[in-house]
């Protein structure tokens, strides 16, 4: 079967067995891989999409990687150093380079990754390579290209800072994490932005340490021959010496209790909640990740009873979300409310904490548990439609686990989640001891 035909008949069992198991694995695409000697993976995913690429390279660094104190932030700074060129492609030379090919690339941190992608034609599929090689393998910048880089972040820190939700999430993480580095979010302290242009060699031993073959996988998804493809990669990055060096991340430890703060907003706003609950890390063997993200889409998609209460019906929230982001250790499910005014905050509170009651009392019904699959296994599989999207989603799992069957498995364990699975998870992680609460207003005048 060609890989269109196999696709169209994945979506047409969703259409006729909507609710059922699957026997499909739900990623569809063949999947090519080979690996350096110096360790760097590769992964070719062909996919009709004539004459397009994406080109992807996944660093398994984040955040959680800074452990020094004083360095926090550094893993998104190096992001924005990595476009600062090399002696052979000067920033103004690479990108006019991406002009000359029509091709677009941009980048982005998190948590625990950094990504750095190009799509184009896949007629200039060499030349993205070879641009991505050399910055990988010689990139070079000045201490007073360094300093200037180091204000952008800064002035990006501060923009960033108008926006209640990220006040609020900086504010939660800080409360919710004592020893792990998920205290500080991707962006770091504010005090170690401040003071990231003295760092120059810092920063060149952060390339050292993070940017090695065994800690990247490049993807390439599209119209690409898998020989091919990997023919360029030995030519270009055989030449890249390993040494990846792993910090030890610190564990949070158990729960210390619950923990609540306000924050007195400056501009005029409507009120916020954010409650944190300490979930598990990530993983495709265990059923608690499945079930948190069933919990997810029943207590806080645009279909559930909470959400149409409080959005639809009483309209006491414009805002309402909640989910646990997949993390490569233990992570908060986080959910967010926006409430039309200050005196219906408690009552929103109240409502969502009702609702995660209900979820732990009483078993969802199998039926509409199996409704709740069958759409995430649907939205899933209609996302799948294009080189970029199925690169990023390639990338999500690669970043968490290092293996393309991490989609196929984690689908498996949302198949095996039962209602006995979705009232002990909610019982186990929405505890007092495992709860952060912030709320952020804007005072009267």
């Amino acid at each position: 079967m060609s890989k269109p035909n196999l696709f169209l008949a994945l979506i047409v069992g969703f259409l006729v067995n909507a609710g059922a198991l699957f026997a499909e694995p739900i990623f569809p695409f063949e999947v090519h891989k080979h690996t350096l000697d110096n360790g760097l993976q590769a992964i070719a995913i062909p996919y009709d999409s004539p004459g397009i690429v994406t080109y992807m390279t996944v660093v398994r660094t984040g955040s959680r990687n800074e452990v020094e104190a004083g360095h926090t932030g550094f893993a998104h700074f190096f992001e924005h150093m990595m476009f600062r060129g090399t002696d052979r492609y000067s920033t103004e030379a690479y990108q006019e380079e991406l002009k000359r090919m029509g091709a677009d690339s941009n980048a982005s941190t998190s948590d625990d990754w950094t990504r750095y992608h190009i799509t184009g034609p896949s007629a200039r599929l060499a030349t993205m390579i070879e641009l991505e090689a050399d910055r990988f393998l010689h990139l070079e910048y000045s201490e007073d290209g360094f300093r200037t880089e180091a204000k952008a972040v800064l002035g990006e820190y501060n923009k960033n800072s108008s926006n209640p939700f990220r006040a609020m999430n900086e504010r939660l993480r800080e409360l919710a994490f004592s020893d792990h580095t998920y205290r500080h979010t991707t962006m770091g302290f504010v005090a170690d932005i401040e003071a990231m242009p003295g760092y120059y060699e810092y920063s060149l031993g952060f390339f050292e340490r993070f940017y090695r073959p065994e800690n990247c996988i490049v993807v390439a998804v599209g119209d690409v021959e898998p020989g091919a493809l990997f023919e360029e990669i030995d030519k270009n990055y055989g030449g890249w010496k390993p040494g990846f060096d792993e910090p030890a991340v610190p564990s949070e430890g158990a729960p210390k209790g619950s923990k609540r703060d306000a924050i007195t907003w400056p501009n005029p706003t409507r009120p916020f909640l954010m409650m944190g609950f300490l979930g598990p890390a990530f993983s495709a063997a265990a059923r608690e990740s499945a079930s948190l993200d069933v919990i997810s889409e029943l207590l806080f998609s645009e279909t559930a009873p909470l959400y149409r209460r409080l959005v639809v019906e009483v309209q006491s929230v414009d805002i309402l979300s909640g989910g646990l982001g997949d993390h490569r250790d233990p992570y908060l499910f986080t959910v967010t409310a926006r409430a039309k005014s200050d005196d219906l905050l408690p009552q929103v509170e109240s409502a969502i904490r009702e609702a995660i009651a209900v979820l732990q009392q009483t078993p969802i019904e199998a039926e509409k548990l199996d409704q709740i699959k069958s759409h995430m296994r649907y939205r899933f599989a209609l996302g799948l439609d294009s080189p970029s999207a199925i690169a990023f989603t390639v990338a999500h799992y690669l970043s968490l686990t290092g293996s393309v069957e991490t989609i196929n498995e984690i689908y498996e364990r949302y198949d095996e989640v039962g209602p006995e699975d979705v009232q002990a998870t909610a019982s186990k992680y929405f505890t007092a001891d495992r709860e952060t609460v912030v709320v952020l207003s804007h005072p009267a005048s």
